[in-house]
């Protein structure tokens, strides 16, 4: 008759495998345990963790099938009930592992593993904006987790917040410096905010880091890049800059930088005087962030529109109730036929310190020139080049482009202006010293 296996030396064996990263031979090990005693829990739970490390579907399966046993033999374990959820989150099983982790975070609201795992069900099921507090959550938990940080990071990319997630990926990198994930994270990121050198700088990182498929991913981004994609600011940018902004954007602009961009503008307007504009007129803000250019131009306007990328900013400019209507938008959408409640013909286009956040400026002055009744004027401020500059464009330190004074009056002139005003202008102060800036107003022809 056989005598009975030796439980505990087949255990010593099985995790001695696990430990050693040989994880066949250990689910090998671990299977003779449970074939001998299938109530044992623990080794159904330690045959899981070997299947969980091998690299295949079936395996996958098998771990969270033996997770689950382990769980029915023991509801109460807590580290075998997030480790079924991280099979079944594994292979795919959303419905299954979304309801164990909303579980676990209902009794434990401070555990970071199951909020990432939440997390994770969420955005793979399509529940972004839930998935997105979650991955919050868990990153706040635990600040120093790296697969938190990634998570979340990659999520607010998703989400349009690429800004806010290179400010959260900068500080691991220096942490991690050594992980290609981490700097190829951050140059995803630098990527969605359209700078090149930066994202270059952290995919090189990167590559030298990497290997294998990842290493192949990151070449193509570095190919794409070192070919010239990329260069332009987005409007993911944009938003996220001016969305975490709105609610110190009038205090700071007006308080510390002396932001006289609207009155310097509605200056030049009424200076020009008629035959348009004039008192009753249609106007749109462009750019029109918390309202501060609609406090000058309301009393021009029978109908004032304003548009901004900035959900938050559109939500301050509306508390003012200066507005008609309000929208938020690009700005060159914002002036194509048939946009909205907010659009139409209109007498006075406004720019305020926005095209600034604008390289090329001819779809900007084209959309203009479509938008407006003839007669119709154009005004707006840019930071201005010197004339002798060699580039007619530059983006600066400060992530904002000047443009030279030729380029912008060839710009206007192709797309059918009349210059009316030009000349230089100061619309807000830098570190104290006033930014180099240019004034224009521009007519469409009346005939």
């Amino acid at each position: 008759m056989p005598s009975a296996p030796d439980l505990d030396q087949l255990f010593r064996l099985g995790y001695d495998r696990l430990y050693a990263g040989d994880f066949t031979a250990a689910a090998r090990g671990f299977q003779a345990v449970v074939a001998a005693d299938p109530t044992n829990g623990e080794a159904w739970a330690a045959l899981a963790d070997a299947f969980g490390g091998i690299a295949d579907g079936t395996a996958a399966a098998a771990s969270a099938l033996a997770f689950g046993r382990a769980v029915a033999l023991d509801p109460t374990g807590w580290s075998w009930r997030l480790s079924h959820a991280e099979a079944l989150l594994r292979c795919g099983n959303f419905d299954a592992a979304h309801a164990i982790y909303a579980a676990l975070t209902a009794e434990r609201s401070d555990s970071a593993p199951a909020r990432l795992g939440l997390a994770r069900c969420l955005s793979a099921t399509g529940h972004k904006e839930e998935a997105l507090d979650e991955f919050r959550e868990a990153v706040a938990l635990r600040p120093d987790d790296r697969d938190a940080a990634l998570a979340l990071a990659e999520a607010l990319t998703e989400a349009g917040d690429a800004l806010a997630a290179v400010e959260l990926l900068q500080p691991l990198a220096h942490r991690f410096d050594d992980d290609a994930a981490v700097h190829q994270a951050l140059g995803r990121g630098w990527l969605a905010l359209q700078e090149p050198v930066k994202a270059l700088a952290a995919l090189r990182h990167a590559r030298a880091l990497a290997d294998g498929d990842d290493a192949f991913a990151i070449e193509r981004l570095i190919t794409a890049l070192e070919a010239g994609e990329g260069a332009d600011l987005s409007a993911a940018y944009v938003r996220a800059l001016f969305d975490r902004y709105a609610d110190r954007f009038d205090q700071d602009l007006v308080g510390k930088l002396g932001y006289a961009a609207p009155e310097l503008l509605r200056a030049a307007v009424d200076r020009l005087g008629g035959p348009a504009p004039a008192a009753g007129s249609r106007v749109l803000d462009l750019g029109c962030g918390t309202g501060l250019a609609g406090v000058v131009f309301r009393s021009l306007a029978g109908h004032l529109a304003g548009v901004d990328l900035s959900p938050r900013m559109v939500e301050k400019a509306r508390q003012r109730g200066l507005y008609d209507a309000l929208g938020v938008g690009d700005v060159v959408d914002a002036m194509a036929p048939g946009s909205g409640d907010a659009l139409g013909a209109w007498d006075l286009l406004v720019a305020a310190d926005v095209l600034v956040y604008i390289g090329d400026l001819a779809p900007v002055f084209a959309a203009a020139a479509r938008a407006l009744v003839p007669g119709g004027r154009f005004a707006a401020t840019v930071e201005r080049l010197p004339d002798e500059s060699p580039d007619p464009i530059i983006l600066g330190a400060t992530r904002r482009y000047a443009h030279t004074q030729a380029y912008v009056r060839d710009t206007a002139a192709a797309a059918g202006f009349t210059i009316r005003l030009i000349e230089p202008c100061a619309p807000r102060r830098e570190k104290g010293v006033p930014v180099a800036g240019l004034l224009f107003v521009v007519e469409r022809p009346a005939t």
